[in-house]
């Protein structure tokens, strides 16, 4: 059986949703950003009880398709910026009107409708995180994090860094308290 779960972004949501199956009594085969394949059938407590102590740590069972989809969408896109090692340059639209098997026209206008805001702002909003997240690491430069990260140049890096946060790469990485976002929240 499976189950569709918001907000799962990360090896620790994961980890949380592991330990809270099999303190449901629960069996899982997979647990996979977003989804969890359990052995058994769910009860519809088992299933009540497991919603409350995932929400807890800011999780969420879904039953609604358009919410499962716009999830999905989500984490394409993270998996994308956060975890390829190597981002494929690809075009977002063909990207993910290939990974979810929709045209993107639809997956544009639904999760414009359910999120208020356009996948690619949200997939900007990732990649300037990610961004962030290279500065931080403090093992690469500006020029090699805007080559990694596919912007054309450095320039068009620094542009988009400051229209989204306010400050430049340079100064961001000045600050003694980097102001990062979990994963979640962006």
């Amino acid at each position: 059986m499976k189950l569709f779960i918001r907000n799962m972004v990360s090896a620790r949501c994961q980890m949380v949703v592991k330990a809270e199956i099999e303190k449901c009594g629960l069996h899982y085969v997979e647990v996979k950003l977003g989804e969890v394949n359990i052995i058994e059938d769910i009860s519809p407590e088992q299933r009540e009880h497991l919603d409350r102590a995932l929400k807890v740590s800011g999780l969420e069972l879904m039953d609604d398709k358009k919410s499962i989809l716009v999830e999905k969408i989500k984490i394409a896109v993270i998996e994308l910026v956060h975890y390829e090692e190597d981002q494929i340059k690809v075009n977002l639209s063909d990207y993910l009107s290939k990974k979810l098997n929709y045209d993107y026209t639809y997956l544009a206008n639904l999760f414009s409708e359910v999120k208020g805001m356009t996948i690619e702002k949200f997939f900007l909003a990732h990649k300037i995180e990610r961004v962030k997240e290279l500065i931080v690491y403090d093992e690469l430069n500006i020029t090699e994090i805007a080559y990694k990260m596919h912007y054309s140049s450095v320039a068009h890096l620094s542009n988009q860094f400051k229209k989204l946060t306010g400050l430049t790469p340079t100064h961001f990485k000045k600050l003694a308290n980097k102001r990062r976002s979990p994963l979640e929240d962006v």
